[in-house]
């Protein structure tokens, strides 16, 4: 009896061997069909993720070639300005002055009618004087300068430099500020003995 059993122990174990073998192969077989899977569904999104990607010479919404990023030359005839500004720094001082004075650049500037921009517009010839208008600008920008060098700049605890803006706020011709009279009397003050105060009416 016992003799019998340990053969049917051993029977069992090796006929349960294939079908371990099998379980062991299905599995494999799952893994490796998940890993397959996985992969293909990878380079499915990899791929459309680069077709989507904006080209970096074409705009992403009209296909069309973008515009170059925007130089600018190197500034002449500086008569006020500091001379070692970039063409940067000009443009955005001369930026800060049109929106002060509500202008565009072709109110100081010279149009180059010959020379026609990408915007449609003429060209400016920035080095030109013959406006008077810059003439003036230049003025200014000197007597804003000394304003802040030699007063401002002693105020104690006032960092608020004066810009064309503190005055023409938007337009060329700025408009004087109003005072409004004190609505309140002035205080009384001590009159000398023997007069009398006048009575309030």
């Amino acid at each position: 009896m016992m003799h019998s059993l340990q053969i049917i122990v051993r029977t069992d174990s090796v006929l349960s061997f294939p079908m371990r073998r099998l379980t062991l192969l299905q599995s494999l077989s799952k893994s490796r069909s998940a890993v397959a899977v996985t992969l293909l569904a990878t380079a499915s999104f990899a791929a459309t993720a680069v077709a989507r990607a904006p080209q970096s010479s074409q705009s992403s919404t009209t296909g069309t070639p973008l515009a170059p990023p925007r130089t600018f030359p190197a500034p002449t005839n500086l008569k006020v300005l500091p001379q070692n500004l970039t063409g940067k720094q000009v443009h955005d001082i001369m930026e800060q002055w049109a929106h002060s004075l509500g202008v565009r650049c072709n109110s100081c500037h010279t149009e180059d009618l010959d020379a026609v921009g990408p915007d449609g517009r003429p060209r400016l010839k920035f080095a030109d004087d013959s406006k008077p208008m810059k003439a003036s600008a230049r003025f200014m920008y000197t007597m804003t300068d000394e304003i802040n060098a030699n007063y401002i700049a002693k105020v104690k605890g006032f960092d608020m430099p004066v810009t064309c803006g503190t005055c023409h706020r938007g337009q060329v011709k700025p408009e004087p500020f109003p005072i409004e009279p004190l609505i309140e009397p002035p205080p009384a003050q001590d009159q000398p003995s023997g007069e009398q105060r006048p009575e309030p009416k």
